[in-house]
């Protein structure tokens, strides 16, 4: 691993179709494309974690880049409070690599390794980190453990490595040349040519609504999305995010900003479109 290879990714634990209108929420190019049974990976087009990146996300609110394990946890964050299916952010930035797994309003869990692979977290991190997978508690657990132990063999890529080895048993295949290690501008380059890859890219509110209209229409969970359940669920998003959008303004942080909007929108969205098909006389509570 050297200086220039920051990258990341984000794992949802959701098809493609499930993740686009979630996604592109973030307000920032992504590409999508499928990364195992129940799987999808989405890997970042632009890099707004360091100098010299694009402007989107933290740089064009004229803030510094913030560290990219900070950038992409609050996508993570953003993506699991909008959803029922959780994500996991892998990140490295040359000094040091790890994750983070958000899990809808839980608080997130995560593990760091320095450069040559030496653990700074605490061993239940790992734990907890399997519990909310749904990882086997003997054999995945044994070998997560494996990875909070030293290892003078084993750098901070081998234990990305290793992690998703673990999570391969979990259904997850990360398509050919999308490694821990690799820069971000040769992860973009692999997701381009992926034949089942799509981009996603913010398109404005207008759009925002479309995609949030279509996923609510064809999701498996569409009869929970109307009436009196899912109205007390967008009031409680509203709630949440208001606070969470001002907390993340106070401490300059554009990931929690962001998870604070998508809660924001996803609430608004939700009472919207239940008056829209209560008006129209369609909506179960009626």
């Amino acid at each position: 691993m050297t200086a220039t290879s920051v990258g990341a990714l984000l794992l949802c634990r959701a098809e493609p179709e499930t993740v686009r209108p979630v996604a592109h929420l973030l307000q920032e190019h992504m590409l999508l494309m499928p990364a195992g049974d129940g799987w999808s990976v989405l890997v970042p087009e632009g890099t707004p974690w360091r100098p010299g990146g694009n402007t989107s996300g933290v740089a064009a609110a004229g803030r510094e880049p913030e560290p990219v394990d900070r950038v992409v946890g609050g996508w993570a964050t953003a993506l699991a409070v909008g959803s029922t299916w959780p994500v996991l952010a892998l990140w490295w930035d040359g000094d040091r690599s790890g994750y983070t797994l958000a899990s809808g309003f839980r608080r997130p869990v995560g593990y760091i390794w320095l450069a040559d692979g030496t653990p700074v977290a605490e061993d239940e991190a790992m734990r907890t980190f399997a519990t909310r997978l749904g990882l086997d508690p003997v054999l995945d657990v044994q070998e997560l453990e494996a990875l909070t132990r030293a290892d003078p063999g084993a750098d901070a890529d081998a234990r990305l490595r290793g992690l998703i080895a673990v999570l391969a048993r979990a259904g997850v295949a990360l398509p050919p040349g999308l490694a821990p290690g690799e820069p971000a501008d040769r992860l973009r380059s692999v997701a381009g040519v992926h034949p089942e890859t799509e981009q996603i890219e913010w398109g404005g509110w207008r759009d925002a609504v479309r995609v949030e209209l279509d996923a609510v229409e064809s999701g498996s969970l569409g009869p929970w999305m109307l009436g009196p359940r899912a109205r007390a669920v967008a009031t409680a998003q509203i709630a949440a995010g208001l606070p969470l959008t001002l907390w993340g303004a106070r401490r300059r942080s554009g990931g929690w900003i962001t998870a604070g909007l998508v809660l924001l929108v996803q609430g608004v969205l939700g009472i919207a479109y239940n008056r829209f098909r209560d008006a129209a006389g369609s909506g179960p509570g009626n």
